[in-house]
């Protein structure tokens, strides 16, 4: 159904609704960590054995040294114990490690299912007019890059910042009772000055993240969009424009990789300087003291080993902390998604609709997309159970916009629509909305097989009611005529079918509904005459025993509805059957001689 956009622009819905904070981040981590607290425990069990096997090895390997050294033993004594302590606690620290990864893998992805699953089914139930002015290429992209930012944080915030830091201080704490507390200070300080820097480094460049991102998504969705409009791309001749479009969005990009790329160069080098300065002296102070007798060869390769692994870890608690801001970066639009609270939602009061006979009945709404631009003004129309009744007008009298608030996209600004005496906007959506079929004007297809677009309408249909919707739409010619039959596959959004048989098959969903309202939004205006014709047969045998609302903008389609209803600038101006309203020779009959005189 066509109609106006609400107030938000597509620009405003690419710009992040909140400030992911790792707190809050956190809080919404916590329940599916705890759904599999047990597998949590055993992967902390794993991460600690993996810790106490790397923080042996450099004391084994001092043992292993010292043991072959002649200046302390004249007889060289092989230490075949040491040795096999060492090559077990190698293994012991990587194999710990992967149980470490095995076990928590799962609680990961079940955690992005859930959280997958939980952003899909709240886009669903957001307003239409968010997914009118939506950027569906961008919104993809972040629900991607936000379920790929949780899976970052469940796996090295847990187990690689806290753990990391642990084992810094742990090697403190082995250089001051071992040797000297000057070798703890300078590991402690040269620690808190690269975690300093790093921290204000990756604050000063997560702008330029930003940038990226966006210029990511802006660019992905100007693709999509470009993609999707092949055809009128096409019409237009217009393959260059749309290459220098899509090239200016890819050198803002570029632009803005650069950006990030040259801030890395320098968080990077600035990090290895770091460590590189608390390395060399710290291997001074070794050397030194190895040559003044107070420590051994075994001690100054202990300090060795425990630097390097200390450089490792201590490198890549820097990248984590760099990805764990963009990830909290990338989390904020697909959180901001979530908080997003919908406009149309249930009453607390709401009870399910009860259809008795399908009186339709709108009193004194008023209604508008826009403050400043009313659509209808204390619209009055009433559509007795069991008719069939045609909505005819100019375009913009309002005609769609009547259907929308009857399926209620949109809740109306005043005034009252009620279903058999019941307020549609004091019974349950899900009600509603399974009391009301509709065939649009544009139906839009999956990319699936016909009889997959049919079955669309009731999922749980059986063969038998999915045959005789099919039948009833009169598309059974048309499906034995191809190779495939219903098994055909229709294209992205149904190109691979006409016109006229995408109606067919929008009336056989309508069909398998089984809706006790049935509302035809313009379903013929797009279509020839042969078509047309076909199209209309069908929808009078559907509309059959049905309360029926048919939106129509040629007169010609509707001459035997039970009433037809002129609508002009938002009301009604005239009602009443075919011969009634050329009789008046009012408004109707106007729009009649002129689209008479068109054809």
């Amino acid at each position: 159904m066509r109609g106006m956009h609400s107030d938000p622009s597509p620009a405003a819905e690419n710009i992040p609704l909140t400030r992911a904070s790792l707190k809050q981040t956190l809080g919404y981590l916590w329940p599916y960590l705890w759904d599999f607290k047990g597998r949590v425990l055993l992967a902390v069990l794993a991460l600690i054995a993996a810790k106490g096997a790397t923080l042996l090895m450099p004391w084994a390997l001092k043992h292993i040294i010292d043991g072959v050294d002649r200046s302390l033993q004249p007889e060289l004594v092989l230490p075949l114990a040491f040795i096999l302590f060492y090559g077990a606690l190698r293994f012991g620290s990587v194999f710990f490690g992967e149980l470490r990864d095995a076990l928590f893998s799962r609680v990961t992805e079940h955690a992005m299912r859930r959280i997958g699953l939980r952003v899909f089914k709240h886009l669903h139930q957001l307003e239409l007019a968010f997914h009118l002015d939506r950027a569906t290429g961008g919104i993809s992209r972040d629900i991607e890059r936000g379920t790929n930012g949780i899976s970052f944080l469940m796996r090295f915030l847990m187990f690689n910042i806290v753990p990391t830091l642990f084992e810094i201080l742990m090697v403190a704490v082995i250089f001051a009772l071992a040797f000297s507390v000057w070798y703890a200070v300078i590991t402690l300080v040269a620690v808190v000055i690269y975690i300093f820097f790093t921290v204000l480094t990756t604050e000063w460049r997560n702008r330029f993240v930003r940038e990226a991102n966006q210029a990511d998504s802006s660019t992905n969705t100007r693709a999509i969009d470009s993609l999707l409009n092949y055809e009128t791309v096409k019409y237009f001749n217009n393959e260059a424009f749309e290459a220098r479009t899509y090239d200016d969005f890819l050198a803002k990009w570029e632009s803005a990789k650069l950006k990030n790329r040259l801030s890395l160069l320098a968080l990077n080098s600035g990090q290895a300087l770091i460590i590189a300065l608390a390395i060399t002296a710290m291997m001074w102070m070794a050397a030194v003291n190895v040559l003044d007798q107070q420590m051994t060869l075994g001690d100054l390769a202990m300090v060795n080993a425990y630097m390097i692994q200390l450089f490792i870890p201590l490198n890549f608690l820097g990248f984590v902390y760099r990805e764990i801001r963009r990830a909290l970066t990338d989390l904020e639009n697909m959180l901001g998604l979530l908080k997003r609270e919908a406009r149309i939602v249930d009453a607390p009061t709401a009870q399910p609709l009860r259809i008795t006979q399908g009186d339709i009945h709108w009193s004194g709404v008023n209604f508008s997309y826009h403050r400043d631009r009313p659509i209808l003004r204390d619209f009055h129309l009433h559509i007795p159970a069991g008719t069939r009744v045609a909505i005819v007008g100019a375009s913009g009298a309002g005609k769609s916009t009547i259907a929308r608030l009857l399926y209620r996209f949109y809740d109306i600004d005043s005034g009252s629509i009620t279903i058999d005496g019941q307020d549609i906007r004091a019974v349950t959506l899900d009600s509603l909305r399974r009391a009301i079929a509709v065939v649009p004007q544009d139906t839009v297809l999956f990319n699936t097989s016909i009889r997959e677009n049919i079955a669309y309408g009731n999922p749980v249909a059986d063969d038998a009611q999915i045959e005789r919707a099919i039948r009833m739409a009169h598309l059974k010619p048309f499906i034995d005529s191809l190779p495939q039959g219903d098994k055909t596959i229709v294209g992205e959004r149904g190109l691979k079918v006409s016109g006229g048989e995408k109606q067919r098959i929008a009336i056989a969903r309508v069909l398998l509904k089984g809706a006790p309202i049935l509302l035809f939004d313009e379903a013929t205006s797009a279509l020839d005459s042969n078509a047309e014709t076909a199209i209309l047969e069908a929808m009078r045998e559907v509309a059959t025993g049905h309360t029926s609302i048919v939106i129509a903008h040629r007169l010609s389609t509707v001459v035997d509805a039970d009433k037809i209803v002129v609508l002009d600038k938002g009301q009604v101006v005239e009602e009443g059957t075919h011969s009634e309203l050329l009789q008046r020779q009012g408004r109707y009959a106007q729009l009649w001689t002129l689209q008479q005189q068109e054809e």
